[in-house]
C-alpha cells in the first residue's frame, strides 16, 4: 500500500489542488493522509469586523468542512493545526518537526503539497516546509493559481520545466469536484473563482525561497496593494518580500547549523 502525506495549508487546498488526481488513483493501492497546517481562519483582528464575534464557531465549521471533504476524497486526517491562516511562517521549526514525526509514524512514501507560486503565503510556506524534508521523501507539488506572465492562471505552473503532468477533467469529474468544494460552504465566495478544466503536478524543483516564484507581479503583491487601502480586511497584510526574507534566513540558519561539527 503506497502512502501519501498531503501537506494542506488550509482546509480546501486538498480539493482545489488535487481532487481529480486523487480520484484517479488506482483503487485500493494508496492511502492518503492529510496534515492540515493551519486552521484556515485568520486571527480575529484580521477578520472583517462582523466576523469577529463568532471566531470559535468559524474555526469549528472549517474543521467540520475539512472532515467532510476528506471523507469525500478518501483522505485520512492525521492532524489539525490551530495556527491561524497567514501564521504558518511563524512556526517553521514546529511545523518541520511535526511533519517529520508524521513521515516516520505513518511510514509515508511520498509528500504532496501546493506549488511555490506567489499566491497565498501559507501555500508557499507549506511548499518550503516540504523542501525541508525532501531529502527524506520525494515531493510532488500541485499548481493552484498564480499571476505568471501577468495573467491569472489556474492549475498551470508559472514557469513550466517540462516535468509537469497535466490532466484534463471530464465534465463528470468537474461536476464531482464542484460538489466536493461546495462542502466548504464557509468559503463559497472565495471558491467561486476556481477553474475546473485541468489539474497539474510535477516533482518539486530546487527553489530559491529567498526570491519570488516568478517574474512580474505576484498574486500576493496584488492583494497586498489592495489591503493597503483596506487595512481591516481579511486579505494579506505583509509584503511578499518580507516572507521571502524569513524563509531565506531560516534556510541559512539551518545550513550553518548542519556545518557545525558535532
Amino acid at each position: 500500500m503506497f502512502r501519501i502525506l498531503f501537506l494542506i495549508p488550509h482546509p480546501d487546498d486538498e480539493t482545489v489542488a488535487a481532487a481529480t488526481f486523487i480520484r484517479r488513483l488506482p483503487p485500493g493501492a494508496h492511502r492518503i493522509f492529510g496534515l492540515y497546517l493551519t486552521s484556515g481562519v485568520p486571527l480575529g483582528e484580521h477578520l472583517w469586523w462582523w466576523q469577529r464575534s463568532n471566531l470559535e464557531a468559524r474555526l469549528a465549521l472549517r474543521r467540520e468542512e475539512a472532515r467532510g471533504a476528506a471523507s469525500a476524497l478518501g483522505i485520512e486526517p492525521v492532524g489539525f493545526s490551530d495556527w491561524p491562516s497567514r501564521g504558518l511562517k511563524d512556526h517553521l521549526d514546529e511545523a518541520v518537526a511535526w511533519i517529520r514525526s508524521v513521515l516516520d509514524g505513518y511510514a509515508i512514501d511520498t509528500i504532496w503539497v501546493p506549488a511555490w507560486k506567489g499566491g497565498h503565503q501559507d501555500h508557499d510556506v507549506a511548499n518550503f516546509l516540504a523542501h525541508q524534508v525532501a531529502d527524506q521523501r520525494p515531493v510532488t507539488e500541485f499548481a493552484e493559481y498564480n499571476l505568471g506572465g501577468g495573467v491569472p492562471r489556474w492549475h498551470r505552473f508559472a514557469e513550466p520545466n517540462g516535468e509537469e503532468t497535466i490532466i484534463a477533467l471530464t465534465p463528470e469529474e468537474a461536476a464531482w469536484k464542484r460538489g466536493v468544494l461546495r462542502l466548504y460552504r464557509s468559503e463559497r465566495s472565495g471558491l467561486r473563482q476556481v477553474r475546473y478544466e485541468t489539474e497539474s503536478a510535477r516533482p518539486l524543483p530546487r527553489y530559491d525561497y529567498g526570491r519570488p516564484p516568478h517574474a512580474g507581479l505576484l498574486s500576493r503583491e496584488k492583494i497586498y496593494s489592495f489591503s493597503r487601502r483596506f487595512v481591516r480586511s481579511r486579505v494579506d497584510l505583509e509584503p511578499a518580500a518580507e516572507m521571502h526574507r524569513k524563509l531565506s534566513a531560516y534556510s541559512g540558519r539551518h545550513a550553518a547549523m548542519a556545518r557545525v561539527p558535532s
